[in-house]
Parts: structure tokens; C-alpha cells; sequence
């Protein structure tokens, strides 16, 4: 057979023929302009894995540094710019073909992001807290991660003074990940962005320079559960495509109103079958719950906190949160406001056992990390709180919490990793005993962000507390309020308790010392108590920024 039989044939069958010309494939419109947030950070992972190639191994330490903090603020200021230009209400549209949200809570969510990275990023640079081996500098991550604990090759890593400064392109690549997940506008784009910013955590939560078999088995939970966690979101996004006959937010909220009434014949059987809605819906809001970390998709949180690396716990703690909270956000109000019927039971009964359970079992920690995880399941709940209120306030008072909230818990784990003695950070609360006595000032600044933590008047705990059960209670949710104040009064037994345990207990003789941080830790502290202290004091310019950026595109 000749070649233009072939091509004839070709042509046939794909139902085109030479009379007839296919029309143009159209070529895909991005605006790179709106997504530089996204292109910026993603742009230096790259330099960030380049240097860790060709740089010579002395100086990749400082140039990681440098490109990560110029990478994180200039995305920040890209979102400034992006929210000035008014994208963030006149223009707020959807971007990337269908792929990218640009709106209020996008951008509100983004920068929080940003400067919550920044500022724990800090915490990761850090270089004095332990004492020199063989005359070199250690930060808080194994000299070779790849080397087995204990080996003659980790040894030999240590003495040549090697240190894994591929956590800061990794911190990059999930970063960029979670600028995505709030602002993803189809369930595909959702996913993509859940495990770019996962896959780079479970690395980072493997690589602590002590207690390292302990770290290795909180990375292996972690990585488990959330590849059990992923495989439910990505049913549930199949069980929807099959009922929508799209994975675009819109499409799926249309057909959910029953305001479509077009029928793609390939999925003429299933769509519009509402057991595939409510199940694709029950699972996609498990793979995110699971990020959030409420109960009872909470088992992995407690041993992850105490086995990563603290750095990574703090930004973990911090930005997983904003990112999964803003995801979880957009689907419950832009997709599926129409089943709120069906919905607001479960996350009612998700929210009670999250807020008691977390509040309940912190009470039993004797170690600071899984006190402080315990801690952030309980803020998970009273977060929950506001997302049931289904109201535009409903939307401003999370935002605003969880911009309160993230800064807190960076600091608090950043004056954890200063209290130490010789097997490193003492996180065993005996140890903390009489801390107010040895070192005041790291006493009270820990003590402030206790209180912000357990919601006490002129923090910024209080503020958010405030903000969500108000929320909750205009939209109709008071019972929910009371168990949430309930709550709040458990938790901040425990939280006065270590307070208590600083300042009212004598010191143990073989006690821990309080090391002397580098400017990077403490601008990591002192961010963190300027912010719980002005979001507490004077927080109405912030809410109203939340409330101007409470409104999703759709």
C-alpha cells in the first residue's frame, strides 16, 4: 500500500477528509502574569536543585539560604502586587483555563503562605543551637541523609562537616505546591498541587540530624497515610467526574444545582446520580480532612510532630494548615453549597469530636511536640467551626484565623528547638521545669504564645476565637459555639499547666540549658510575638482585610 493510501486512510478514520480541514488545535492561554507567585518559587527549586549540583559543596549552604528568602519575598510581593492591581476583588476571574482561581481568598491565603515559609525558613538556616562537630557548624538535618543512622558513612559525613541543604529547594517545591492547593479551581489541578506539596514533606520530616530512626519512622507514617489519604481523594474526584461530566468547580456546582441540563452522552448512565455525588463528596473531603489533621483522620499528626525535625514541624504545622483549610474552603462554598443539607451534619459531628478530642487527649502529653500537635488538632476543630457557618463571615473569620494562628505556632516551635540539652532539643516536659528562673525572657515569650493558644484577651488566639465563633453562631450554629468554649476551657488547662511548670517549679540541677540563637531564630520569635501581640491588640485592620478578601470567584 502506497504512503498517500495510508494518509488517506488516516484522515478517514479520524472522520476528517481532505474537503473538510480540521480546525486549528487552539493553543492554551495562560496569564504568566497572575500565576508569578507560583512561577517565582517554582522557578528557584529548580536553581535551588542546580546548586546543589554544580556548586562547589562550601558555599551551597549560604547560596540556598540567599535564593530561598529572595525567592519567598519576591513572591510575596508578587501577591501584593496581584491584590493592589485589584485581583483580589474587581478582577478576581479564573485563570490558566479554567485550572487557577485568582480571587480574595486566593491571594489572602497565598501570602500567608509566603510569609509563614519566610519566616520558618529561619528556623531551618539555623546554625548555633548545637555545638560544632570537628570545628563545622550543624544545622538540624543529617550531614547525609542517605547514609544509614550510626553507619561509618554517616560518621565520615559528619567529621567532613557535609550538611543536606536540599531541604531548601524542598521547602520550595512545597511551598509552591500549597500556593496552588487553595487556588486550584478543578478537582485534577487539586491534586497535582496536594501531592507536589506532600511528596517534598515526607522527605523533610525523614532527615532530623538526631533521634534519627525516630524521625525515619515519623517520615514512614507520615508517607503512608498520606498516600492512603491521596488515594481517596483521587476516587472520590473520579466518582465526581462521573457525575458531573467535568472536574471543573463550575461545572460540578451547576450540575449539583441542576442548572445543566445539557447531558454529555458518554456519561449519560451516571450523571446527575446523586449516590456518586455524595460518595466522590465524602471522600474528597477525607483526603482533605486528613491534611487538616481532624479527627478521626488525625492519628498521623502526634508522631510526625515529634519525630520531624522541629523546623519542619513548625512550617508543617503552619502552612499545611492554610493550604488544606483554603482548599477545603473553596470546594464546601464554590462546589458544593448545594448540598450544605448534606454536608454540614457531618462536619458539624467532624468539628465537636475534633475540638474535644483534641483538647481532651493533650491533657495526657508529657512530651512538648505532641502536646503542641494535640494542640493544633483542637485549633482544627474551632477552625471547622467557622467553615460551617456558610456565611460570608463564615469565610473572613477562618482567613483571619489562620493567619493569626500559623505565626503562633512557627514561634512556639521555634523557642522549642532553643531548649536543649546533650541529646539535643529536651522535649520532655519534666525538663522544661523551672525554665522561667534559668531563662526569663525565653519563658515569657513562650508563655505569650500559650496564651494565644489557648485564646486569652489581647492575643491573637483570642481575636480568632472571637471572630469564628461569631461567625458560627450568625450562621446558625450556637450549639457548636458552646462545645468550642467548652473545649477552649480543657485546652487552656494544659496550656497554663506548662506555664505553671516555667515559672512556679524549682529547676533540676542537671536541667536543660537555653541555647543562644543566631539574628535568624530570634526574627523568627520576634515576628511571632509582634504578630500575636498586634492581631490582639488592634486586629480590625485585619479582619476587615479578611472580610474584603471573603469572596471566591466562581
Amino acid at each position: 500500500m502506497s504512503a498517500t493510501a495510508v494518509h488517506s486512510l488516516w484522515t478517514m478514520a479520524g472522520g476528517v477528509t481532505s474537503a473538510a480541514p480540521a480546525e486549528k488545535f487552539k493553543a492554551p492561554v495562560i496569564e504568566y502574569a497572575q500565576l508569578t507567585p507560583v512561577l517565582i518559587v517554582i522557578g528557584v527549586a529548580v536553581v535551588g536543585v542546580l546548586v546543589e549540583a554544580f556548586v562547589p559543596r562550601r558555599a551551597r549552604y549560604y547560596t540556598q539560604v540567599f535564593l530561598t528568602v529572595v525567592a519567598l519575598a519576591a513572591a510575596f510581593a508578587a501577591v501584593i502586587g496581584l491584590a493592589a492591581g485589584g485581583y483580589g476583588t474587581t478582577k478576581a476571574h479564573i485563570a490558566a483555563m479554567g485550572a487557577i482561581a485568582i480571587d480574595g481568598p486566593a491571594l489572602f491565603l497565598q501570602g500567608t503562605i509566603l510569609l509563614t515559609s519566610l519566616v520558618a525558613v529561619f528556623t531551618f538556616a539555623e546554625r548555633r543551637l548545637d555545638p560544632a562537630a570537628h570545628g563545622n557548624r550543624v544545622d538540624s538535618f543529617a550531614a547525609q541523609a542517605a547514609s544509614v543512622p550510626g553507619s561509618d558513612s554517616e560518621k565520615a559525613a559528619v567529621r567532613a562537616g557535609f550538611t543536606t541543604t536540599e531541604v531548601f529547594p524542598l521547602v520550595l517545591f512545597s511551598v509552591a505546591g500549597m500556593l496552588v492547593f487553595p487556588a486550584a479551581n478543578d478537582l485534577l489541578t487539586l491534586f497535582v498541587a496536594l501531592e507536589v506539596f506532600s511528596l517534598p514533606l515526607y522527605l523533610l520530616c525523614a532527615v532530623a540530624r538526631r533521634k534519627r530512626l525516630m524521625s525515619q519512622e515519623a517520615a514512614v507514617k507520615y508517607f503512608l497515610l498520606g498516600a492512603f489519604s491521596s488515594a481517596f481523594l483521587l476516587f472520590g474526584i473520579a466518582l465526581l467526574y462521573g457525575y458531573a461530566g467535568s472536574v471543573s468547580y463550575a461545572t460540578i456546582a451547576n450540575v449539583v444545582d441542576g442548572s445543566i441540563t445539557r447531558i454529555d452522552p458518554a456519561l449519560a448512565d451516571t450523571m446527575g446520580n446523586d449516590a456518586l455525588l455524595l460518595i466522590g463528596g465524602a471522600m474528597i473531603l477525607t483526603g482533605l480532612l486528613f491534611k487538616v489533621g481532624a479527627v478521626p483522620f488525625h492519628m498521623w499528626t502526634p508522631d510526625v510532630y515529634q519525630g520531624a525535625p522541629t523546623p519542619v514541624t513548625g512550617f508543617m504545622a503552619a502552612a499545611t494548615k492554610v493550604a488544606a483549610f483554603g482548599a477545603l474552603l473553596r470546594l464546601l462554598y464554590v462546589v458544593l453549597p448545594g448540598l450544605a443539607w448534606d454536608w454540614r451534619p457531618v462536619m458539624w459531628a467532624v468539628a465537636i469530636v475534633t475540638m474535644l478530642g483534641g483538647a481532651i487527649v493533650a491533657i495526657t502529653q508529657t512530651d512538648i511536640k505532641r502536646l503542641l500537635a494535640y494542640s493544633s488538632i483542637a485549633h482544627a476543630g474551632f477552625i471547622l467551626a467557622g467553615v460551617i457557618a456558610t456565611t460570608p463571615d463564615g469565610i473572613s473569620s477562618v482567613l483571619f484565623y489562620l493567619g493569626a494562628y500559623s505565626f503562633v505556632t512557627v514561634g512556639a516551635f521555634a523557642v522549642v528547638t532553643l531548649v536543649r540539652d546533650a541529646g539535643g532539643e529536651a522535649t520532655h516536659l519534666s525538663k522544661w521545669a523551672g525554665l522561667g528562673r534559668r531563662s526569663p525572657l525565653v519563658a515569657a515569650v513562650f508563655a505569650v504564645f500559650l496564651l494565644a493558644f489557648a485564646g486569652i484577651p489581647l492575643t491573637s488566639g483570642f481575636s480568632g476565637k472571637f471572630a469564628v465563633f461569631k461567625a458560627a453562631a450568625d450562621g446558625g450554629a450556637g450549639g457548636l459555639v458552646v462545645v468550642g468554649v467548652i473545649s477552649s476551657a480543657i485546652a487552656a488547662f494544659f496550656y497554663i499547666r506548662v506555664i505553671v511548670l516555667m515559672f512556679f517549679s524549682e529547676p533540676k540541677a542537671d536541667g536543660p540549658t537555653v541555647a543562644v540563637p543566631s539574628p535568624l531564630t530570634m526574627t523568627t520569635i520576634g515576628v511571632g510575638v509582634a504578630v500575636t501581640l498586634v492581631l490582639g491588640l488592634a486586629p480590625q485592620y485585619f479582619l476587615d482585610l479578611a472580610s474584603q478578601a471573603g469572596v471566591f470567584v466562581r
